[in-house]
Formats: C-alpha cells, sequence, structure tokens
C-alpha cells in the first residue's frame, strides 16, 4: 500500500526509494503521487542525498496542493521544513513547519516540528511540540508515533542534563520501538541510552553501549548515513572523558571522511573533532575545525552547538596565547551563556574566562564557576572544585586551596572508581593535573604538607588490584592476536610480506583495548596515605622522594623522623641527561667502550640538587616523579655505592614491606625463544632449585607461564621484552606461543612476590595521566608483587645472563634484590659488564 511508504522510508530508505519510484512511474493519483514523492524524499534525506530529498518534496507539495487534501498537504509541509532546517536553511524550514501545525495540528506535525527546534537549540518550545505530539499519539493509540515522541523528549532532557527524565523517556521508546519491529530506531534508542550512561560518568557502560550498537548497524547492512555521525559524536565525546584522544581524533575523522555527510551531522563532527584536537595538544588544528563548526551552527541557526563551538574556539586560542581584550570579551559571553543554561560546560569556560579576563573580574567568574562544586557528575563537580581552589589562592587563604584540592581530588576518585580498565583508571588521573598541581604549588613550602600532596595523585592506579583478575577465560580477541603476534615475527625472520599480519594485529589491538575499557569498576576505596606513619616506618632507613612543582624537582628527604626539602634542577634537563644516560648504556651493551665521565655527577645534581651530600649512609629508596622512572639510578654517584632500590610511590613502598609470599609459593624459572644466549642462566638456576617449575623450549607457552608464575615466590623470566610507549599494555614478553602481555598478566589469581625479568628494557614504564605508570613492572605491582629486577636500557645478553647467575647466588644467600644489585655493581669487571650491571634496577623492596 502507498500509505505503507512513509513507514517505510524511516526503517528502510533503500527499500522505500525502490517502491516509491514504481508509483511515481505509473500513479497519476494525487495522494499517491504526494505520498511516494515524500517517502522518496525521507529515504534520500536518510541517505544524506539532500538536495535530490528537496526536490522530490517539493514535487509532493505540488501534487498534495492538487489532491486538495489539506491534512495531505501539512503534513508534507512539515517534512519539507524538517529537511530544510536539517540542510542548514532553520528560519525557511521553521516556516513551513509553523504553517504545517496552523493547518494541521496533527501529532505528527507537532513531532516534526518538535524534533526541528530541538535541532535548532530551542528546548522549550520542542518540550511543548513534543508533549503534545507525545499525548495525541497515545490518545490514538499509536505506537510509533508515541516512540518517537519519547525518544525525542528523552534526548531533549538530556540535553537539559535531566538524566532521570531522559532515560524513563528512552527507555519506553526503545521497548516501542522494539515492539513495533523497528529495529534501526530501536537502536538508535539504546545508542541514546549509552548517552545517558556517559552523562552518569559511567564510561564503561557508555562504551559498552556503542560496541553494542556498532556491531549491529554493520549486521543491518545499511548505510545508515542519519546515524552514523551521531554514534561518532558519543564516542568522541566518551573517548575524550576517558582520555582516549587519538581513538576520540580517528573515530570524528574516519566519519568526516564519509562524503555528502548532511551540514548539522558536520557541525557535531567538526566540533568534537576540534575538542578532540584541543585535548591531544593541537590548537591550530582545533581552531581551525571549529570555525568551520561554529559559521555552520550559525547558518543553521543552532545556537545551542554554535555556544559550545564558540568555547571551543576561546579556549584554542588561549592555549595559543592569544589572550587579547577581543579573546578575553569573546570569553566571557560564552562563559555567561552557558552558565545561564546551568550547563556542563559552564564552570570550564568560566574558569578560562577568569584567566583571560580582567583582573577585576577573575573572583566573580571564579565564584560562580565554583558553584558547580555540588553537581552529581565527578567531573563537573571536580571542576567546580578547581574553582573555589582557584578563588581562595585568590584571597591568599592557602588552607582553603588546600582544602578545595581535596575535595575536587575525591570527586575524582569516585569517577575513577567506576572504571575496571587499568588504563582508563591511570589516564583519568589527567582529568586531576591541574587539581594537584596547584596543592603541590600551595604545599611547596612545608615539607610534609608536600610529601602528603606528593602522594596523593601519584601512582594511585597501582593502589587497585585489576577489577577482573584470575580465573576468568581468555577472550578470543587477545588469543587471536597472540597466533598474530608469533607468525609476524616467523615472518619477519623468514623476510616474508608482513603488510597483512600487522594490519591484522592493529586490528585485533583494538578489539582488545576496547574490550577492556568496557570492564565495570569496584567501589573499593583506597585508603590515603598517613604521612606520620610513613616517616615513622622509614625508621632509620632513607626517603628520597622527588616531586615536579611548576617543573622544578624539590626533593624531600625522610630519614629518622624528620622530612626535610631542597631544590634541585628542572624536569625537562634532567630527562634530557636520563636519556643520555640511557644512550651511553644501549651503546655499552653493544660492545662501545663504558665511559660515562661526568654524566652520573651531572644527573645527581640535577635530580637531587644539595640532597646529595647530605643523604645519610646506609640504604635509599627513591620515589621519582612518573616521568622519571627510566632514570639509569645506578649511575649518580650518590647511590652507585650504596644498595637502592626504586618505587612508584612511598605508598607503594609501604605494600611492598607489607606483602609476603604464598606459603605454598614455590620458584619459577622460565626460558622463551629466540635468546641469543638461549637463556643460558636458567638451566644453571634450575640444577640450584630442583623443585623449580622449569619451562623452556616448545613448553614455555603463555598459559604455562601464567601457572608458574601464579603465586610463585620467586620467579624468573629469561624472554624478550617489548616495551610499547604507544600502548603500554602490550609491552609484553615473548613465550613460545606469542607475547604474553600485560593483559595477561592481569589474569593471574595471585602476584608471584618477587620476579626477576632479565629482558632488555624490562623496567621501562609509560607515564601517563597526571603521575601514573603503565608497563610489565606495573601491573605486577598491581596485582601485589613485593619487587622486580628489571632494567631501565638495553643490555648484553651473554653479560646479562652471567649477571644473573650471580644475581640469584646472592638472593639465594638471603639478599634483597637492592643489596644484590649493589653488590654485583661492585664486582663488575669491564666496559660491558659494567654498562649491564648499571642498567639493572630493583623495583620495590
Amino acid at each position: 500500500m502507498v500509505e505503507d511508504l512513509l513507514a517505510l522510508a524511516l526503517s528502510d530508505p533503500g527499500a522505500a526509494e525502490a517502491r516509491a519510484r514504481q508509483v511515481t512511474a505509473v500513479s497519476s493519483d494525487p495522494h499517491d503521487r504526494s505520498t511516494a514523492h515524500q517517502a522518496l524524499g525521507i529515504a534520500l534525506r536518510d541517505q544524506g542525498r539532500l538536495e535530490p530529498a528537496l526536490e522530490e518534496l517539493r514535487a509532493a507539495l505540488v501534487w498534495a496542493r492538487r489532491g486538495g487534501d489539506s491534512g495531505r498537504l501539512a503534513d508534507v509541509h512539515a517534512t519539507y521544513g524538517g529537511t530544510l532546517v536539517i540542510a542548514g536553511r532553520s528560519r525557511s524550514g521553521l516556516r513551513q513547519l509553523d504553517r504545517a501545525v496552523r493547518v494541521a495540528p496533527t501529532p505528527m506535525t507537532l513531532l516534526r516540528r518538535g524534533i526541528a527546534l530541538l535541532l535548532v537549540g530551542r528546548h522549550r518550545e520542542s518540550e511543548a511540540d513534543l508533549v503534545a505530539a507525545l499525548d495525541g499519539f497515545r490518545a490514538v493509540h499509536e505506537p510509533v508515533g508515541e516512540a518517537r515522541a519519547q525518544h525525542n523528549l528523552g534526548y531533549l532532557a538530556l540535553t537539559a542534563g535531566r538524566v532521570d527524565d531522559a532515560e524513563r523517556h528512552t527507555t519506553a521508546a526503545a521497548e516501542l520501538f522494539a515492539r513495533s519491529g523497528l529495529e534501526v530506531e530501536a537502536l538508535l534508542a539504546r545508542q541514546n541510552l549509552g548517552e545517558i550512561a556517559y552523562a552518569r560518568g559511567d564510561l564503561p557502560r557508555a562504551l559498552a553501549v556503542y560496541a553494542e550498537v556498532a556491531r549491529e548497524y554493520d549486521v543491518l547492512g545499511q548505510e545508515l548515513r542519519d546515524i552514523r555521525p551521531h554514534l561518532a559524536t558519543a564516542r568522541c565525546q566518551a573517548y575524550l572523558a576517558a582520555g582516549l584522544v587519538a581513538e576520540a581524533a580517528a573515530v570524528v575523522d574516519a566519519e568526516l571522511a564519509v562524503p555528502d555527510t548532511n551540514a548539522v551531522d558536520r557541525a557535531t563532527l567538526q566540533m568534537r573533532g576540534a575538542q578532540a584536537r584541543l585535548d591531544g595538544a593541537e590548537p591550530e588544528l582545533a581552531l581551525v575545525l571549529g570555525y568551520a563548526a561554529r559559521d555552520a551552527f550559525r547558518k543553521h541557526d543552532d545556537s545551542w552547538y554554535e555556544t559550545r563551538a564558540r568555547l571551543v574556539l576561546v579556549r584554542a586560542s588561549a592555549r595559543l596565547g592569544r589572550g587579547g581584550r577581543r579573546t578575553a570579551g569573546e570569553a566571557v559571553r560564552v562563559a555567561d551563556l552557558l552558565d545561564a543554561e546551568r550547563a556542563d560546560e559552564a564552570p570550564v569556560a568560566l574558569i578560562v574566562a577568569s584567566r583571560i579576563a580582567d583582573a577585576d573580574r577573575r573572583p566573580a567568574l571564579l565564584a560562580r564557576a565554583a558553584a558547580y562544586r555540588t553537581r552529581r557528575t565527578d567531573l563537573v563537580r571536580a571542576s567546580g572544585w578547581l574553582a573555589h581552589g582557584l578563588e581562595r589562592e585568590l584571597s591568599g587563604d592557602r588552607g582553603g586551596v588546600l582544602r578545595a584540592c581535596g575535595r575536587g581530588l575525591a570527586a575524582l576518585d569516585d569517577h575513577r572508581r567506576l572504571l575496571g580498565s587499568t588504563e582508563l583508571r591511570a589516564l583519568a588521573t589527567g582529568h586531576g593535573t591541574e587539581l594537584a598541581a596547584l596543592a603541590l604549588r600551595h604545599a611547596a613550602d612545608q615539607p610534609r604538607s608536600l610529601l602528603r600532596w606528593s602522594e596523593r595523585w601519584r601512582s594511585t592506579a597501582l593502589a587497585q588490584a585489576p577489577v577482573t583478575p584470575g580465573g576468568r577465560p581468555v577472550v578470543e580477541s587477545l588469543v587471536a592476536l597472540r597466533d598474530v603476534t608469533r607468525r609476524l615475527s616467523e615472518a619477519r625472520v623468514e623476510g616474508e610480506p608482513t603488510e597483512d599480519l600487522e594490519k591484522e594485529r592493529s586490528r585485533l589491538e583494538r578489539v582488545v583495548r576496547a574490550e577492556h575499557h568496557q570492564v565495570a569498576g569496584r567501589a573499593d576505596e583506597t585508603p590515603a596515605i598517613d604521612v606520620d606513619e610513613l616517616v615513622g616506618r622509614v625508621g632509620d632507613g632513607t626517603l628520597v622522594e622527588l616531586v615536579d612543582v611548576d617543573g622544578v624537582l624539590h626533593v624531600l628527604l625522610v630519614h629518622r623522623g624528620r622530612v626535610r626539602r631542597y631544590v634541585a634542577g628542572t624536569s625537562a634537563d634532567a630527562l634530557a641527561l636520563a636519556e643520555s644516560a640511557r644512550f651511553l648504556l644501549r651503546r655499552s651493551a653493544r660492545g662501545r667502550p663504558y665511559a660515562p665521565g661526568d654524566l652520573g655527577t651531572r644527573l645527581e645534581q640535577v635530580l637531587l640538587g644539595d640532597a646529595a651530600r647530605l643523604l645519610p649512609e646506609g640504604p635509599v629508596v627513591v620515589a621519582p616523579t612518573a616521568r622519571l622512572h627510566g632514570v639509569p639510578w645506578a649511575l649518580l654517584p650518590v647511590l652507585a655505592g650504596r644498595p637502592f632500590g626504586v618505587v612508584p610511590s612511598a605508598a607503594q613502598w609501604l605494600r611492598a614491606r607489607d606483602a609476603r609470599p604464598r606459603h605454598d609459593g614455590g620458584v619459577a624459572l622460565l626460558a622463551g625463544p629466540g635468546l641469543g644466549t638461549g637463556g643460558a642462566e636458567v638451566p644453571v638456576l634450575a640444577r640450584r632449585h630442583p623443585d623449580a617449575v622449569h619451562l623452556t623450549g616448545e613448553a614455555a607457552t603463555v598459559d604455562a607461564a601464567l601457572s608458574a608464575l601464579d603465586g610463585a615466590r620467586l620467579a624468573h623470566v629469561a624472554a624478550h621484552g617489548r616495551f610499547r610507549a604507544d600502548s603500554p599494555l602490550f609491552s609484553a614478553l615473548d613465550m613460545a606461543d606469542g607475547p604474553l602481555t600485560v593483559h595477561d598478566l592481569e589474569r593471574l589469581t595471585a602476584a608471584p612476590h618477587r620476579v626477576v625479568l632479565s629482558a632488555c628494557e624490562s623496567g621501562v614504564l609509560a607515564p601517563v595521566g597526571a603521575d601514573e605508570l603503565l608497563g610489565l613492572a606495573s601491573a605486577l605491582f598491581a596485582l601485589g608483587s613485593a619487587g622486580l629486577v628489571c632494567s631501565v636500557a638495553e643490555v648484553n645478553d651473554v653479560a646479562t645472563a652471567e649477571l644473573m647467575v650471580d644475581l640469584h647466588a646472592h638472593l639465594d644467600r638471603g639478599a634483597d634484590p637492592a643489596t644484590a644489585l649493589h653488590a654485583l655493581r661492585q664486582g663488575a669487571e669491564g666496559d660491558v659488564a659494567a654498562a649491564t650491571a648499571a642498567a639493572f634496577v630493583s623495583l620495590g623492596v
């Protein structure tokens, strides 16, 4: 029937287009022709072909006038008006819709005008039309119309921040669509439930919903051009909140590359892309995308989205140092608009405005931003507390600043507890960077306070064990990734083509990461460190903690109940010297002379300053910042002659000291494939430990290795290691059947108590978020390992095998790892042996 064409155009545009063209080819009936042209217009519009759609709708108007049916004519006017709005001709479109409602105020014409008003940001008028449409559809028992009204009311409530109303309307819409057999619209409603989960701060749930909806879109096999941009923008927003900037940019770029995307969707994608570029430290590109989005929204008369595009432009301009009078005025205007809406973006806008507006306006702007510190959403609440801290700073209220920072970081703790992914928990700390920096700045002149605040936002991800360790089945994607990586390594050795395997590995890595990101968190609370207890437990030992305060290193020296502070060099200088030191060790591992000269002394001065000469005798524990974790600490003269260990944080040192080996834990000795020495130390160690689990050759598979490592008292792994700075959780040790990654380690039910990793750079960790670390070593710490011996630079295979045998001899005699490594450094003979010993470090205890 011709009447079915309009419903078919919404559910299956391709099929509707084919049937409608058949009608226009043979029928001369005005009613049928107007309906067929209208269906063609809807189908073409929803395929992104706007100009042909408008031509068909104009033809529909002509045939409807010929038929003399005012209701039919009003319905076509409504569709035509809505399509004009989508095409960016908002004023003309709304005139058509007003005409339709005047002639025939039916539930359908009210729904269409309500949707158009929603698109252009006139929310109050939109809500009135949508509520009236909902009542009308219910009165005539029209479930599809009711579902569409509910769906749009849900979206409107979401934009207004009424999350409970949004969920109620959208859930009802999804159920009605599903019962009516409208798969695509049911999926779109479920997608919006993902946006509602995001608005609640439940990122894992949002990401899971988006992934599920994307898979089902693919199964349907339709182009769905009118829906995919919406999914891309929603995913981009969630990725940015999760700190996944590269993923956010990629999902938007892929959709922008699709031709014939309608003007509104393209503008929205450009705005989200600009936000991604801004977060990714590309403010120039953010400006390009932001201007394009703002101009499109302005042309479209969409003030709601235009305001948000203007916010991106203000932030990008401020980031580039273009904070003149014009930018300051625009910043205040944008902040006023968002504050009037009580929008979630308002506190950020007000803080940005306060930084570039006239000084006399700053207190009032910050006070308005601080009002958002009671919001339900964790990230918005944290921004409000940041504003309150900055406001207290203006008043010279140091205590008020620190209290505000504490409350803001507590809000972010609530946000992180919702995340099960180790990567997302670490990245989430980036949201607290400004709060932590503000607190450190105001605590810097009081050593104990500085120690407390340094520990408050350092290596927090290590304090939480993986959410679902042990016992869970290995996901298929991880098994497939392992196999592809093994085959890729073999192809490289054989000189065979690798392009297809590399593409498949990249695809599977994306799948594994996405699955990991969807894991929900637990409500476990991490107890705050008690600084007085920490100082007491250090006792006669020495703890040295490095703190970056506005780019300058402050050295906290804890010893015999006292905390003293010294100012050293800059983090930038320390990083440059550390890279030179690793280069020296890399050359020496390859047979070049080991000649550090004064490099160690210069490194010591920039890292420790005057604290170096005041360091008490005896063992030392060093807690560097995340970015300085990979320093070859043994090159520092003040550390070279004593035992020392390195820890991510003082809190982790306390946890490591309290860790105890499992009573039934044994020794695990593992040798992976392809080693230059064949893992020569492992057979020697196996003879010393006849009861050890000894895996080598084909027996050293990932699953067998994990079984051996689980709960071991001592584990030694001789295997090639690969550190992945681009994706630290794919850092791996090569086993017989493929890589043993961090994702695999997180499946352990009990951590090995102590682990020796003889691979090159096995101790290198990636700094992420505010002051977090990710990599093989951090995964073991998070699981509960007390200590690791690993390298922070390239090492020589032969020298390493000899070093490992001697290391275990010291461990077997009861020495701790730091003391054992000190003895090895003291006894090293020759350049290669000395460089190899200097590259290894004791992490933990």
